[in-house]
């Protein structure tokens, strides 16, 4: 039973097998032998509670917290032991912040519940009983045959088993999995894929046996058995056979398929697995503040409690004569009376903990992260793409980096690939209006040759060839030499996964490298750029990829088709580096062409031009573009039938399948012939030099890395800023040995102390990476923080999260920032303590996994340096403030003791006690850390130096908390005795000669202290709206009214009211209006002075700014009256905000939507301010 229970709660799941078998259409055999498995349904649970377990799951989230587990214990205590305030005092707060909670996190958990409901109950068709039934998505089990019709989603994880075509096909999109918009063709076994009825699929007998489901969403390993006329045919099951749940059916009727994985158990559900926890640098000084201030409430606990005996010890004190004790007092045990007393102190003065603080943190982050959506600086209008907040706790992170580590394609790049040069069998050729030239002369011929090799691609005959006046050639020669060229781009249209949506061959080529098409003609998809450019380039050349049809390719060759068997695909992986395919020509040859780095194809060939290709390599990654090298193999028929046995062995293998596949592909890509190498250029994206520069001016580290080549990496960070010209570059490249790595480091970290140059960048490999991490990382990261830039070539994904890993957690514990674009940019990014994904080419993985998710890399300067900055600035302000107040708040509650003989009485009302930080103090500061800008946002994004003056956590220093905490203390010392001597010495301050009590003088201080922390809180403001002035003195005059009628009143709810008329007597006393005045502006005047003489005498960059900020009407809200069109989100709540700053009058339209501003934010004049009236209307 009890393993029941355990297993029902997920602690002890039962016991699984490595593999899971499926019966078709849940056909299972009649022999009595078989044990049925045991497998969920189909539904998606996203949410978190349900109805039955929200209260206590929720309430025991909410008491990990410290401040509320501990609030929680002091309210427990109050109701246990007689203590000085009601339990109310700290029940209702603590109520208050709980409830709150709790209505946020149900909300959101009730909208997830109704996207459950919606995906669970969408209607899908599914085969039983030899019909089709149509029934509820969440009714899908195990073992179902599912028919998916065109365009629609498929409803769980499904083995293909045919289409609408004859070959058992169809095109599937996977962008709400990993955003690749291309078509991807998926296959069904050969056996399978003649079942194109519901009839015929009912007789079929067969079983699917398979690994156990996994997040990765492109490894799937399985075989299906099928019983024929009594025999058992085995096929192999690979991710080209699996339809992915959330992806989409394309250009296909309809399939069948059988569900292997259901609900929680499909790779889309898998992949909902939360992302480890980021805690931002200001959270951890949060709960290190918290733990200080722990220790001096228990501190003041126990000095109270004790002087509270040591008076005591008189026994004048002990029991007066007006207050005896009871007999249960006298004889009760001294050590439980000292108990008792200390927690009563403890909870006199628990209010030094500011409970509401995270409540009120929570929301300024959650509130606060809109900002960065609504920007319209950070949204790109061509892809019409505006940044996103995935995680609003680490807005203020964004202003601490001091690390940033990004990728280079796609990233730092357009990662728009376009064909430029290529080697073909040892000549350089480049591509110019379409045509393939030669560049120089070739070099076995003299200059002659030059004129030849510029008609090449344009020739109408091969006669043209041999006549040509400046060369002679034999037609043997001219007949090899089209050869190679037709053999390298045949190579190059087959060698792919790309696929066509439509192609029209109705021309003629006019020769062997003109193309018959025109380009407008094709249109091909493809998951990488690169391939895509490869094959458009082949197209131009006239080397034309048709498409797909069946089992075959077909390729266009001077407009004769020729079609090429498909018989292997061997998929790329990042161990290989390399892909290739197996096809059978039409002569009947079975050939192999492979493509990949440099570093993978030319170890692997023994024939073709390995040298000069080698060189000429090297020269295309000089100029910043991306190589592949192409290669070929001819199999003879024995051969053939050994690759044909090994593949089928590896591929129905369900043990170690990768690893014996990978065996076989290293058997299988040897012996290559090389037929050359291609070049694509990669464009920078725009403003990355800029913005590389600004991060360096504003102390900030910039890393690349990246998996492309040395030569390649090197040229792209000359080009974008990351090193300079006049930069000492230093190598750790090709490192064999760890002795060789380490006498490399010695070396290095030598020439960095005796160069006199100012900056210093460091190159290193992949290869020399893993030899410097295994055993020399302390003098790794020696020389790499010497080093102003660091550029890591040849980098696995792992490589990366391991290098971020290893500078977080270096001596310094500096703040890192990653950013990227692709699947393999995922491990850095939630590796990082801030994750920023580019929403590019290369899929939405990076942006999915991201804390936030930018178009551009360039937007990455205004995140940080303006969010960024404010947000920091913000809560920084926000959390000494709280802990300020709450100083003010409880200290004159210490200080009363001493003059009541420790008798543990209030100072305040319970009232006043409960509702200090809930209404009287909470707003303004709230809306400061949503609204204050204490510098133009401007300023901030063209002087990136500012950025150092937030740096390390500044303003949440030991330095800085010691000050805004004796800060309290004082004005609470000049609030209690200010009051103390107003009122001292039997003095009366009314006319009619009746004396203050202590509920009055209470009272006076707790007026002074409302409006000092309020006053406070506006001389920290420096960017005023009429929201600002709302919330400041109407939090005052709300205090005011708010006692008027709370002590003004009988209020027949309340048992006892001590605090009836004194608030309006206070008021009626012109001394008490004059202690106030006098008290508050005591407080103050010692804050400003200091201000004064620091800003005069040791004066910040950001101070210096703002002396010399010029009145620009400009602020960072304005972007949001320009925000385009298209972008409903949140509308209502920007257009509010927008009106209360009093952004949108017609006034201030004309100067923010001018020409001039316009400009700024790179828009039309006309199209901004059309877009500024359509949104403040």
């Amino acid at each position: 039973m009890w393993r029941w229970v355990r297993q029902q709660l997920g602690f002890d799941p039962p016991h699984q097998s490595d593999t899971r078998t499926i019966y078709i259409a849940n056909r299972f055999p009649q022999n009595g032998l078989y044990t049925p498995q045991k497998f969920i349904d189909n539904r998606i649970i996203s949410s978190k509670y349900t109805v039955w377990n929200f209260v206590p799951k929720n309430l025991f989230e909410q008491f990990r917290r410290v401040a509320n587990f501990y609030f929680l214990i002091i309210f427990l205590v109050q109701l246990m032991i007689d203590t000085p305030t009601s339990p109310i005092t700290s029940g209702l707060p603590l109520f208050f912040v709980i409830t709150v909670t709790a209505i946020k996190q149900g909300y959101e958990d009730w909208l997830r519940h109704n996207s459950d409901n919606e995906v669970n109950g969408a209607p899908v068709y599914v085969v039983r009983s030899g019909g089709l039934v149509k029934t509820r998505s969440k009714n899908i089990r195990v073992g179902d045959i599912v028919r998916v019709a065109k365009d629609e989603i498929f409803p769980a994880d499904l083995v293909l088993l045919s289409s609408d075509r004859l070959d058992g096909s169809c095109h599937i999109t996977t962008a709400s999995l990993d955003g690749e918009t291309n078509l991807k063709t998926h296959v069904s076994v050969p056996e399978t894929a003649v079942l194109q009825t519901v009839a015929s699929l009912d007789t079929l007998v067969a079983v699917v046996e398979c690994q156990q489901p996994e997040a990765d969403l492109y490894r799937f390993m399985g075989r299906m058995i099928i019983t024929q006329q009594m025999e058992e045919i085995v096929r192999p099951l690979g991710p080209e056979s699996l339809l992915l749940r959330g992806a989409r059916l394309k250009n296909t009727k309809e399939i069948f398929g059988v569900a292997v994985y259901t609900g929680m158990e499909t790779k889309m559900a898998l992949n909902y697995k939360s992302k480890s926890q980021k805690r931002s640098a200001v959270e951890k000084s949060m709960n290190t503040f918290l733990i200080i201030y722990l220790i001096i409430l228990i501190s003041e606990a126990i000095i109270s409690t004790i002087l509270k005996y040591t008076w005591q010890a008189e026994e004048k004190w002990d029991e007066p004569w007006y207050n005896q004790k009871t007999e249960h007092q006298r004889n009760s045990s001294k050590i439980l009376r000292f108990i008792s007393d200390f927690l009563a102190f403890l909870v006199l003065y628990n209010f030094i903990i500011p409970i509401s603080l995270y409540v009120t943190v929570e929301m300024q982050k959650f509130l606060g992260s809109f900002f960065i959506g609504w920007d319209l600086d950070l949204y790109h209008e061509e892809s019409d793409q505006k940044a996103q907040v995935n995680t609003s706790d680490l807005n203020e992170e964004l202003g601490q980096v001091e690390y940033v580590f990004t990728d280079k394609t796609g990233t730092l790049t357009e990662n728009e690939m376009q064909f430029r040069e290529c080697s073909i069998n040892g000549m350089k050729y480049q591509e110019i209006n379409g045509r393939l030239v030669p560049e120089g002369p070739t070099p076995d011929s003299p200059e002659g040759n030059l004129s030849y090799l510029s008609s090449l691609s344009h020739v109408n005959n091969f006669s043209h060839l041999r006549t040509s006046s400046s060369f002679q050639t034999s037609p043997e020669n001219d007949a090899e030499l089209i050869k190679e060229h037709d053999l390298f781009f045949k190579a190059v249209s087959l060698c792919h996964t790309v696929q066509i949506s439509s192609v029209q061959t109705d021309g003629t080529g006019d020769g062997p490298w003109q193309s018959s098409l025109a380009p407008s003609q094709v249109e091909y998809y493809a998951s990488s750029p690169d391939e895509k450019a490869l094959v458009e380039a082949a197209a131009r050349i006239g080397v034309v990829f048709v498409g797909n049809s069946e089992e075959t390719m077909e390729v266009k060759i001077l407009g004769k088709l020729e079609r090429y068997k498909l018989l292997h695909i061997l998929e790329f992986d990042s161990d290989r580096r390399r892909m290739s395919v197996i096809v059978q020509a039409p002569s009947g040859e079975r050939l192999l062409f492979a493509k990949g780095a440099e570093s993978s194809i030319l170890p692997k060939c023994v024939g073709g031009e390995t040298e000069k290709t080698r060189i000429h390599v090297d020269e295309f990654a000089l100029k910043g573009l991306r190589t592949l090298c192409i290669a070929y193999r001819k199999f003879t028929p024995k051969e053939y039938e050994v690759i044909d046995r090994r593949l089928f062995e590896a591929r129905t293998a369900l043990q170690q399948r990768e690893e014996k596949l990978a065996d076989v592909f290293q058997f299988i890509e040897k012996d290559l012939v090389l037929l050359g190498a291609t070049a694509v250029e990669d464009r920078l994206q725009d403003k990355v030099r800029e913005t590389i520069e600004a991060l360096r001016m504003a102390g900030i580290k910039v890393w690349v890395l990246t998996g492309d080549k040395h030569e390649t990496a090197v040229s792209v960070s000359l080009s974008c800023g990351h090193f300079h010209r006049t930069m000492n570059i230093l190598e750790l490249t090709n490192q064999k040995s760890d002795s060789e790595c380490a006498e490399q480091l010695r070396q290095l970290a030598r020439r960095i102390t005796e160069d006199h140059v100012i900056q210093h960048g460091l190159v290193v490999d992949g290869t020399s990476l893993s030899l410097a991490l295994r055993e020399h990382e302390k003098l790794f990261m020696e020389v790499c923080r010497n080093c102003s830039a660091v550029l890591c070539c040849r980098m696995a994904p792992l490589q990366k999260a391991k290098v971020i890993r290893l500078i977080k957690i270096s001596p310094e514990k500096p703040i890192t920032l990653a950013v990227g674009d692709g699947a393999n940019d995922v491990s850095m990014i939630q590796e990082a303590h801030v994750g920023i994904g580019i929403m590019g080419k290369e899929g939405r993985q990076a942006a999915r996994n991201s804390d936030y998710a930018i178009a551009r890399f360039k937007f990455l300067s205004k995140l940080l340096f303006v969010h960024g900055h404010f947000y920091y600035i913000r809560i920084a302000t926000l959390v000494q403030y709280f802990f300020y107040k709450n100083v003010c708040f409880i200290t004159p509650q210490f200080l009363y003791q001493f003059y009541c003989l420790f008798s543990q009485q209030t100072l305040y009302d319970s009232v006043y006690l409960t509702l200090y930080n809930i209404c009287f103090t909470s707003l303004p500061i709230l809306i400061y850390s949503l609204l204050e800008q204490h510098i133009d946002p401007h300023i901030l994004q063209n002087k990136p130096t500012l950025y150092r003056d937030i740096s390390k956590n500044r303003l949440l220093s030991i330095k800085t908390f010691l000050y805004w905490t004796i800060l309290g203390f004082s004005h609470a010392f000049i609030f209690f005795f200010g009051s103390y001597f107003l009122m001292g010495e039997d003095t009366s301050l009314l006319g009619n000669g009746q004396m203050f009590g202590n509920w009055t003088f209470g009272t006076l201080v707790f007026t002074v202290m409302v409006i000092t922390v309020t006053v406070k809180m506006a001389l920290e403001t420096h960017f005023w709206t009429w929201i600002n002035h709302l919330v400041t003195w109407g939090s005052i005059i709300f205090y005011f009214v708010f006692s008027l009628f709370y002590g003004g009143i009988l209020w027949p709810f309340l048992g006892s009211q001590n605090m009836y008329f004194v608030f309006i007597q206070l008021l009626s006393s012109g001394s008490a209006w004059f202690a106030i005045i006098l008290m508050v502006v005591t407080c103050l005047f010692l804050d400003v002075v200091k201000k004064v003489f620091d800003r005069q005498l040791h004066p910040t960059s950001t101070e210096k700014a703002q002396l010399t900020e010029t009145n620009s009407s400009i602020k960072c809200v304005d972007s949001l009256c320009c925000f385009p069109e298209g972008e409903a989100t949140c509308t209502s709540v920007r257009r509010m905000l927008e009106r209360v700053i009093g952004r949108c009058s017609p006034a201030h339209l004309s100067s923010i939507c001018g020409p001039e501003s316009c400009r700024f934010y790179a828009l039309s004049a006309q199209h901004c301010r059309r877009l500024c009236q359509k949104r403040c209307s």
